[in-house]
């Protein structure tokens, strides 16, 4: 059992992010949904996300997400960025340095496991030039920050 599981609080839409969600991540299920009465809405479900529990709960329109939480996505490949980017974003908002809210106005940092590799470079003239590439983008492109990093 996961020691520690992120709780998100939605307004009447705990259950359609949950499916949302479960439909972008490989080896994702909704685990359970909790119903008022027997064919009610949604009170609270939990889901999982390629090994990560989390629970969501209908608690109401007291609470809104903030971009000061987010989750970071490690992708090993553009096409694994390029995928989640689009999928997360889709009615959402795209933002700068890989960062985006979806459509649940749930926060995303969609990040290159190259990009931490050439910002803690050693030579820092080689580290600031994959930052300053970085700072131009929304969606990250590996090949401009390789490029960037190369040149430098």
């Amino acid at each position: 059992m996961q020691k520690i599981t992120p709780f998100l609080w939605f307004d009447g839409k705990a259950e359609d992010a949950a499916n949302f969600y479960v439909g972008i991540f490989r080896n994702s299920r909704v685990v359970t949904v909790n119903r008022q009465g027997k064919d009610g809405p949604a009170f609270s479900v939990t889901f999982n996300l390629d090994g990560q529990d989390f629970f969501a709960l209908n608690g109401g329109p007291m609470f809104q997400f903030t971009p000061a939480i987010s989750f970071f996505i490690t992708c090993e490949t553009q096409a694994e960025v390029d995928e989640l980017w689009g999928k997360l974003s889709e009615n959402g908002v795209q933002d700068r340095c890989g960062w985006l809210r979806d459509k649940y106005g749930i926060s995303w940092q969609v990040v290159p496991s190259l990009l931490p590799r050439l910002l803690g470079d050693k030579d820092p003239k080689k580290a600031q030039a994959a930052m300053s590439a970085m700072l131009t983008m929304s969606k990250i492109d590996m090949a401009a920050l390789q490029k960037a990093y190369d040149e430098a």
